[in-house]
């Protein structure tokens, strides 16, 4: 096997085997000859078996003709996922560059390897799955139950449909990974059960790894089934809803990977796109961008012509070339000196509600803007009736995203937001209301639509109850100016472009 680089890749067996002392060493022998001396070693990984399977395993790789061969055994099972996360992991710690999964059983038939092998010689996939429904009539012919051909059939179209996937399967235990799609993704923290493989297609899906299939036998023998059938049905079809609703923004499962930067919201009536409309009068404009992420909004400001210096926590994306200049730091610390200060804007987008003190904040950015300079602020709305519903039906918990973002340490209802603008020494010079990010769960079309066009009826009559951010335009108080909780403020409606503002 060949890589990219000219170099050949090292290739590893992982047998995953528990009570197979019966079929283990006959599954062995049947690896091809000739296909031997390109595999770099085997891992032998025994769950706690009950039988004599270590020793079966441990007796063939003293045999002259066994490739170089691992044998462990775990004292405790640790579940058909578990077993497999400990051999991926050896197999990083080995240094090799493709691992093929082989069960202990004889199942999946060895002489198939060297198709299981053959795209990684030719493509840069990140796994190869052997498939037992390519040819028609193929399982049938190999024994496989008809109640395990539908049940196969009817998940495999149902995963296909929520992942958008074309996979003629689904359940099949044959594959092979490259190493470095391992690495990219947190397999760890897949389930120890029997859905491990479906979670990790998922995963590789998610980083854009290409997965090809190769028809392989069907064999249904005397071995031991341990799956429970109803179970791993109920645990796939909840694990690709999970995906599914964690890539967009609800939920948080360990086993799906985040992303490791904030989205730019693109569409009209957005949080982004209402700072950039506010930004319009305001350029060209010295500006920094607090919360930056990976720059996808200081992009934009700088194809406005404006100036920005962005700070967040950590590098991510294409930051320092979607930026002037750059900072990491802590803004729970305040803003970094060497950012400067006389800024004619400063845009906080939704970070404050990542704050320990936000108020603090706030106060740093009226020190370092310029005489008649404005900070631009959008913010969660805790009020929405969606957290609202997660509340009063006992079903609180944090998303990946939007509102009930797992990152956030305070929330804010338009009150309580007022509120920390005035105590933080800043009036109100307009005030706007964003609806459900429909674009975020939806690819578009005529639903979308309607339902964008609903939202925005109902948060023109109830903003506290259907908004799902506000965006706020700021100015330090004038000097000598006194203020009371009983202040009122003007509210600009952006979906009512034309009318007067009211009060609030």
């Amino acid at each position: 096997m060949i890589t990219s680089a000219g170099g050949r890749l090292r290739l590893g067996i992982a047998v995953v085997a528990y009570n197979a002392e019966s079929t283990l060493v006959k599954t062995l022998d049947r690896i091809p000859d000739d296909f031997r001396p390109r595999i770099d070693e085997i891992i032998i990984s025994d769950d706690a078996s009950r039988d004599g399977t270590f020793e079966h395993g441990r007796l063939w790789a003293t045999r002259p003709q066994a490739p170089k061969t691992y044998v462990l055994r775990h004292t405790k099972n640790l579940g058909y996922g578990g077993n497999q996360k400990a051999v991926y992991r050896l197999a990083l710690d080995h240094g090799l560059d493709v691992v093929v999964l082989l069960h202990g059983d004889g199942q999946y038939a060895p002489e198939c390897l060297p198709d299981i092998v053959a795209p990684f010689e030719s493509s840069d996939c990140a796994a190869v799955f052997g498939s037992r429904m390519m040819e028609k009539g193929a399982a049938r012919r190999g024994g496989m139950p008809l109640y395990k051909r539908v049940g196969n059939r009817i998940l495999t179209r149902f995963e296909n449909r929520v992942l958008g996937t074309r996979l003629s399967e689904f359940h099949s235990g044959y594959r092979a990974y490259r190493m470095d799609t391992l690495r990219s993704i947190p397999f760890e923290a897949n389930s120890n059960g029997f859905d491990f493989d479906t979670q990790i297609i998922a995963q590789i899906l998610h980083i854009g790894g290409r997965i090809v299939e190769v028809p392989i036998p069907t064999y249904y023998g005397n071995e031991i089934c341990y799956v429970n059938g109803m179970k791993y049905a109920r645990d796939v079809a909840k694990d690709v809803l999970e995906y599914r609703l964690a890539s967009r923004g609800f939920g948080t499962f360990a086993w799906v990977p985040r992303p490791d930067e904030y989205a730019f919201k693109e569409r009209d009536g957005s949080s982004h796109a209402v700072l950039l409309e506010m930004m319009k009068p305001l350029q060209p404009a010295r500006v920094l961008d607090l919360g930056c992420s990976g720059g996808l909004l200081a992009a934009r400001l700088k194809q406005q012509g404006n100036e920005v210096i962005g700070v967040d926590s950590a590098e991510a994306g294409a930051v320092r070339s979607n930026t002037d200049l750059f900072y990491i730091a802590d803004l729970n610390e305040g803003i970094p000196p060497e950012a400067g200060a006389r800024f004619d804007v400063v845009i906080a987008g939704d970070v404050v509600e990542h704050l320990v003190r936000p108020g603090d904040l706030l106060r740093e950015a009226a020190r370092v803007l310029r005489p008649g300079g404005q900070v631009l602020l959008s913010v969660p709305n805790f009020s929405h009736w969606y957290p609202r519903v997660r509340v009063a039906t006992g079903a609180f918990g944090y998303d990946r995203r939007g509102i009930l973002d797992d990152t956030h340490l305070r929330f804010f209802t338009r009150r309580s937001l007022r509120r920390l603008v005035r105590d933080a020494g800043f009036d109100i010079l307009e005030e706007r209301a964003t609806g459900l990010p429909v674009g975020a769960v939806s690819s578009g079309g005529g639903l979308a639509r309607t339902i964008h066009s609903v939202d925005a009826a109902l948060m023109r009559a109830r903003p506290t109850l259907f908004a799902y951010q506000y965006v706020m335009r700021l100015t330090p108080h004038a000097e000598g100016t006194v203020f009371s909780d009983h202040l009122d403020v003007l509210e600009f409606d952006a979906n009512r472009p034309g009318k007067a503002p009211t009060v609030a």
